[in-house]
């Protein structure tokens, strides 16, 4: 009689026994610090590219913005193949092709080849982030989601505290090109480790992919995204109003094609789920805040209060050391405390801390600063980890791929809406309100993601009758 491989097929209630359990969310940890690193990375060396390529500031944006756009029209797309091949597949393309993609940045000695590589660099950064929170569903214990979010929060604020700082260390001895390289080690451990202990769960989906829904999506969200960027930098109207005719009828197009899909690519599905649902809008709100902060802090701390980029970016570092801690500890308490009211919690503590650090003036100290940051980044990490933990448990367990994806695009819209506001506020305000502005408008919209969350007290009671107690929204104990 053929042996059965346990470590492969996973149950999805009861997650992966403890060793195996342990190694998969280490290369779940990998990925993700190599995606995160990268990313504040090349934020920090634009003005490095620049100068080396000859090429204008705003022309060097795109070294960013094509990985970023990279991201956005593709993360939906993979996530359905992910509940169609199997997550784990889609996550093990996506680390190979970082690697490569990621030699390719390292080697690259012109300013294009290195946009196309960072583009192509973006969609296996794409694959990644897809499917990570649908096998973090099959890695842990259904009652124990909360603390695999946290982690994977503690790594993300870990990456991003680091990023700076790996970078200034690589540039004070090496090129530019070394910071591509660093991703190669750490993309072969994920790769390892995934290939040997990720869960592979049985059951998926066998419709086929819809490949024209994910034309439609590409052109959707890239359009939309582009257009919102066309607006933040005034752009000609002319050539606006055709891209919203365009967007409109594709769009249109792409949502009506959706509706009558049972499992369909833009999970309008999981949308009728009023937990999920205000999970989402909650996300969207919670980063968009997020965004208008991080983004108009460093022109107030620069051109206000004079500090250099170096410490510009040691000031900053407090939001995502907080974070570290928090995020971690919501994971445990999520297995205790309603998710609606911890959510509720983390987002009045983070409206607070941006409407304080609204307060700000050229007399304000050092310790004033961090202490308002670090307030900041404490509630965002008790917000995120119980959110996204609903997020993920409240959809059925085969479209966790479309939760997970869903997820990432909440992120996303967020940050683009938050970064499209800063440029429209810093036109229409002048001189140093212009920050103050900002922070005030990103804690309105904190203090509406704390207001939407409380609604899901009693969102939990309208799951749909088809799901079985183990695919409900988490409950306390």
């Amino acid at each position: 009689m053929a042996q059965v491989d346990n470590r492969q097929e996973v149950d999805e209630t009861d997650g992966l026994p403890f060793p195996q359990r342990l190694w998969a969310i280490v290369a779940i940890a990998f990925a993700l610090c190599m995606s995160v690193l990268d990313i504040n990375i090349s934020n920090v060396i634009l003005p490095t590219l620049s100068h080396d390529f000859g090429t204008s500031p705003s022309m060097a944006t795109w070294i960013v913005n094509g990985y970023q756009l990279a991201i956005v029209v593709s993360l939906l797309s993979f996530s359905s193949l992910g509940e169609i091949f199997g997550y784990h597949k889609i996550f093990i393309f996506g680390a190979t092709f970082f690697c490569i993609t990621s030699l390719m940045c390292a080697l690259s000695d012109s300013f294009w080849t290195l946009t196309i590589a960072r583009v192509f660099q973006g969609f296996s950064a794409s694959a990644i982030t897809s499917v990570n929170t649908a096998l973090l569903r099959l890695i842990y214990p259904k009652n124990q989601i909360g603390r695999g979010m946290g982690i994977n929060a503690m790594v993300i604020a870990i990456s991003a505290a680091a990023g700076p700082s790996v970078a200034s260390g690589i540039l004070s001895i090496a090129s530019w090109h070394w910071l591509f390289a660093i991703n190669v080690p750490l993309g072969i451990i994920a790769l390892v480790l995934g290939i040997k202990y990720l869960p592979r769960p049985k059951g998926m989906s066998k419709r086929k992919f819809d490949t024209k829904s994910a034309i439609a999506n590409a052109i959707t969200f890239g359009l939309l995204i582009y257009t919102l960027d066309g607006f933040a930098h005034h752009e000609r109207y002319d050539y606006l109003i055709l891209q919203l005719i365009v967007l409109g009828v594709v769009g249109t197009y792409y949502v009506r094609r959706q509706l009558g899909q049972e499992s369909p690519l833009l999970p309008l599905d999981l949308m009728k789920i009023p937990i999920f649902r205000l999970s989402i809008l909650t996300s969207v709100c919670s980063f968009t805040a997020q965004m208008l902060a991080m983004i108009s802090l460093p022109f107030f701390l620069q051109n206000t209060l004079g500090h250099s980029e170096v410490m510009t970016g040691l000031l900053l570092t407090p939001w995502p050391l907080a974070t570290l801690i928090t995020a971690p500890l919501a994971g445990y308490l999520i297995e205790r405390i309603h998710p609606g009211i911890l959510g509720s919690i983390g987002m009045v503590i983070f409206g607070i801390g941006l409407f304080s650090l609204s307060s700000l003036s050229t007399e304000s100290s050092v310790i004033s600063i961090i202490w308002r940051l670090a307030l900041c980044g404490a509630g965002f990490g008790i917000f995120q980890t119980p959110n996204n933990s609903t997020i993920i448990s409240s959809a059925p367990t085969k479209r966790s791929g479309g939760a997970s994806g869903m997820m990432g695009m909440a992120r996303l819209m967020g940050q683009t809406l938050g970064t499209t506001f800063v440029a429209l506020l810093f036109s229409w305000v002048a001189g140093g309100r212009s920050t103050a502005v900002c922070l005030i408008t990103g804690s309105v919209f904190a203090l509406v993601a704390a207001v939407v969350s409380s609604l899901r007290l009693s969102g939990n009671k309208n799951a749909p009758q088809n799901q079985c107690p183990a695919e409900r929204p988490l409950m306390p104990k």
